[in-house]
């Protein structure tokens, strides 16, 4: 199992209008490409408080599904994305594996 995960710092002039979207539009389109088997939205919570951040997790079955979402689908899901939210909502991205679940 692979755990492609998303981190989000969203300014909160535009938090409501962020959730919005990643809900309704964003997340729907990742899943549509049939990659992942699931998508979760996590709030983030922090005794520092400066901002609001969000990690979306997608869970897919190999690293060559991830490849395969990475060269034919990402480049235009996150341009969709930049253009929308740029500055307002910086995103990072990490690759993580299920090690062990006790």
């Amino acid at each position: 199992m692979i755990i492609y995960n998303i981190t989000v710092s969203v300014d909160r002039s535009i938090l409501n209008e962020w959730l919005q979207w990643m809900q309704t539009q964003h997340i729907p389109n990742v899943m549509k490409t049939n990659i992942f088997s699931s998508a979760k939205l996590k709030r983030i919570i922090s005794r520092v408080d400066d901002g609001v951040s969000y990690a979306i997790a997608y869970e897919c079955a190999s690293l060559k599904d991830l490849q395969v979402y990475e060269t034919k689908f990402s480049k235009v899901l996150q341009k969709e994305y930049t253009d929308k939210f740029g500055a307002t909502a910086p995103a990072f991205r990490t690759v993580m594996t299920i090690e062990n679940t006790f």
